[in-house]
């Protein structure tokens, strides 16, 4: 049995403080979890309802003995004490449309080639769609996940939204809520990682289709609905 994975004071500190504070609000229950790569590089990609979906996450991949890096925008760097603990943690900012932007997708090529477990958004922010569904992706996942032959591991995750609404910014910790976590089975990506593909924007398009697909099924399954039919220019 794989030992959990080190992650120091900073660590150990935001685990201090997160793991009470998510059990207060909400009950969590982790489904095949053990899909969860123990040890080595991984690359989870997952939906994102609400501005707690990284504190939640952070203590379900702690849980799975690992600890997540996140990228998160650069501006989190500058907030009182979550600040030292997002950098301290050896989390990676994301200066956004500027010109450090990629080098966000540089350090967390890194981290995957330092064996590392790395957690994308491909949303990159919190869905905009009322009803919860994903909405339109970023291709930096796919292009991550293209780098290198790793695992890329899909979740849905469902429930802190009913927790806190992050356009309504109601929060509505009790009574006390379900977070479900839904963990997928590795994404076969064999077929756009064979020789002589090009890392052209059409791939990078087809790629990041298939990860959404995955993901949007995983949350159709804890939510027990169809999704939505996408939209002609998503295809």
């Amino acid at each position: 049995m794989a030992r959990r994975e080190k992650g120091g004071f900073w660590v150990g500190l935001a685990a201090a403080l997160f793991y009470p504070a998510t059990a207060l609000v909400a009950k969590r229950v982790y489904v095949d979890a053990a899909k969860i790569p123990r040890e080595g590089p991984a690359l989870l990609v997952m939906n994102h309802v609400s501005h707690l979906d990284p504190v939640v996450d952070a203590v379900f991949v702690h849980r799975c003995k690992r600890v997540p890096r996140f990228l998160g925008k650069e501006s989190l760097t500058r907030m009182p004490i979550f600040g030292k603990i997002f950098t301290g943690s050896g989390q990676i900012p994301v200066s956004r449309g500027s010109a450090a932007a990629g080098d966000s997708l540089k350090a967390a090529h890194q981290a995957l080639r330092d064996g590392k477990l790395v957690v994308v958004y491909p949303e990159g922010t919190i869905t905009k769609r009322e009803d919860g569904w994903l909405d339109k992706p970023f291709t930096g996942a796919a292009r991550m996940a293209l780098e290198t032959d790793i695992p890329v591991i899909p979740v849905a995750r469902w429930g802190t939204n009913h927790v806190f609404n992050g356009y309504t910014k109601k929060f509505t910790p009790f009574p006390r809520k379900t977070i479900t976590h839904l963990v997928g089975d590795p994404i076969d990506l064999s077929a756009y990682r064979g020789a002589g593909r090009t890392r052209s924007a059409t791939l990078l398009r087809e790629v990041t289709a298939v990860i959404m697909d995955d993901i949007t099924k995983l949350l159709a399954e804890i939510r027990q609905e169809e999704p939505p039919a996408k939209d002609k220019d998503e295809d």
